[in-house]
């Protein structure tokens, strides 16, 4: 069996953010994440759980049309593999997950905690990277702004621009 995909999509919607999603139990397991990733240890991130999504969302990267949910453009900003060291399901419902990342651009330990139920039943969560050899002090996501699929920025799939295949920083 090969291991589970990750995806991390950046997506401009009403605002930006990036949508971090782990294959597991068939679907994409969600999270929003307003300021993105990081590689940066010392920087802790809200994380919002929104709907699981379909496998064939993996490697979505386009537009997607005014007046339907999420509307705005859509880049793969990451992707790669991922492992626990925990039974994931398990872990989730006990509101702590340690990932493994091997992505383009995140590598190394990743931990989801669950932190709060709001009023309304969204979960909010952080999204943090343990100090490993992956870690870098100061790292911000914005600074890689390029698909790693297609090379494409979000303003490049917006004006339907054609991609460079190798052209995804890191």
């Amino acid at each position: 069996m090969s291991a589970p995909r990750f995806v991390v999509q950046r997506h401009r919607a009403r605002n930006l953010h990036y949508d971090f999603r782990i294959e597991l139990g068939g679907v994409l397991v969600s999270w929003a994440v307003p300021k993105g990733p990081t590689l940066d240890p010392a920087v802790r991130r809200a994380a919002f759980r929104v709907e699981d999504h379909d496998l064939d969302y993996y490697d979505f990267e386009g537009v997607i049309a005014g007046g339907q949910y999420g509307s705005g453009d859509v880049i793969v900003w990451d992707a790669g593999t991922w492992e626990t060291p925990d039974d994931a399901d398990r872990a989730l419902e006990n509101g702590e997950l340690h990932l493994d990342l091997h992505g383009e651009k995140l590598r190394g330990r990743f931990v989801l905690i669950h932190t709060r139920t709001a009023a309304n039943g969204k979960q909010e969560w952080l999204l943090l990277h343990k100090r490993d050899e992956y870690a870098i002090d100061g790292w911000d996501p914005e600074a890689h702004p390029r698909s790693v699929l297609t090379g494409r920025t979000n303003e490049d799939v917006r004006h339907h621009r054609p991609g460079r295949r190798g052209a995804a920083d890191r």
